[in-house]
């Protein structure tokens, strides 16, 4: 099968791959209808996390058919239509049962094989996907792929991130980063009842996007965030900031828009070694700090209703669909944010 493989830093490439195989009765094999290319994927792409096997399929958002499934799985039969957290799930170990199923004790992250271990990705025609029973969910009638595929990994991070930052009506909340994640943050923080969200970037599509979802918009670049925040919210600050980007300088910003007893709630992927602050100003600011990667089997379920009513809001922040053999283009637009680029898809 065709895919597209990592090589090296900052180097893929589209070529031929081994077809998966049923290894386990609790396999299925997924024929790629559309797949994402993720703000994560970046950090495989510039290889801030090193490990990875060259040839590895890349990717870990997908939708597509069922062709293939082994005799143990109960829930699916060839043909089905369906989707796929990030990561696969048993759906019955501990973790798994308390919701906590991005921690699962048996999970692995799609496009990810290291020492000839792990998962290749869904950026190619075919992926097998282990546990299917755990992991998969059927794409629900009225809730488009592009929807779906928003699901299984932005939609559910960006309302895990807003969750997690305990948002009241009437409060003000900041976003930090409005690509995809981001704006799915925004739009839940707009559901659970914020009176104001200020979304920050410095991408003016992006910042348009927020602001058609219901923010008002700060370019960081050109506007001095820190200072007009701190007057809309009487000198305090935000109650909770919610960090998408997983950057040093996106946590920093975050501490410095925070009001004394506030949240921060990053669900961006860091790669750093140390935190922006430090305890001594945790302390003084009697903050809460939530950080990690979002269970999304869990929320799938949880907002399968959101995505069907919001199908269209949802879906729009895909600005980009490429054909897979063109992924190597849609890497560096994507990577390089050119042509208003939010978020990309790929169709074998």
């Amino acid at each position: 099968m065709k895919a597209i493989t990592f090589q090296d830093k900052q180097q893929l490439a589209y070529e031929t791959i081994a077809d998966p195989g049923i290894l386990q009765t609790t396999d299925a094999i997924i024929k790629v209808y559309i797949a994402g290319v993720c703000g994560s994927d970046l950090h495989v792409y510039h290889a801030r996390e090193t490990g990875i096997d060259c040839g590895t399929a890349m990717g870990h958002e997908f939708v597509g058919e069922i062709v293939e499934i082994g005799k143990a799985v109960k829930n699916f039969k060839v043909g089905d239509i369906v989707i796929s957290p990030f990561t696969s799930n048993c759906g019955q170990c501990y973790y798994c049962k308390i919701g906590l199923t991005c921690r699962c004790e048996h999970g692995q992250l799609y496009g990810w094989v290291q020492e000839e271990k792990g998962l290749h990705g869904g950026q190619a025609e075919y992926v097998r996907v282990p546990m299917a029973d755990g992991g998969l969910v059927l794409l629900q009638e009225g809730i488009s792929a592009k929807a779906g595929l928003l699901l299984g990994d932005n939609l559910s991070t960006g309302y895990y991130c807003a969750e997690q930052a305990n948002i009241q009506p009437g409060g003000s909340y900041a976003v930090i980063g409005c690509g995809s994640v981001g704006l799915m943050a925004v739009l839940a923080t707009k559901m659970l009842g914020a009176e104001r969200i200020f979304a920050i970037d410095a991408i003016e599509a992006r910042l348009q996007k927020a602001a058609s979802f219901g923010a008002e918009t700060l370019n960081y670049k050109t506007d001095n965030v820190i200072a007009q925040i701190k007057e809309a919210t009487k000198g305090r600050g935000v109650d909770a900031a919610l960090e998408v980007v997983g950057s040093f300088e996106a946590s920093r910003l975050a501490m410095e828009l925070l009001r004394p007893g506030g949240i921060i709630s990053t669900v961006g992927v860091h790669t750093t070694n140390q935190f922006a602050f430090s305890p001594v100003e945790a302390y003084d600011k009697n903050l809460t700090f939530k950080i990690g990667r979002c269970p999304a089997r869990y929320y799938m379920d949880k907002l399968s209703k959101i995505a069907l009513e919001n199908n269209a809001k949802i879906s729009s922040v895909i600005t980009h669909e490429f054909a897979l053999k063109d992924g190597i283009k849609a890497y560096q637009i994507f990577d390089q944010k050119e042509d208003n680029c939010i978020k990309a898809i790929l169709k074998p």
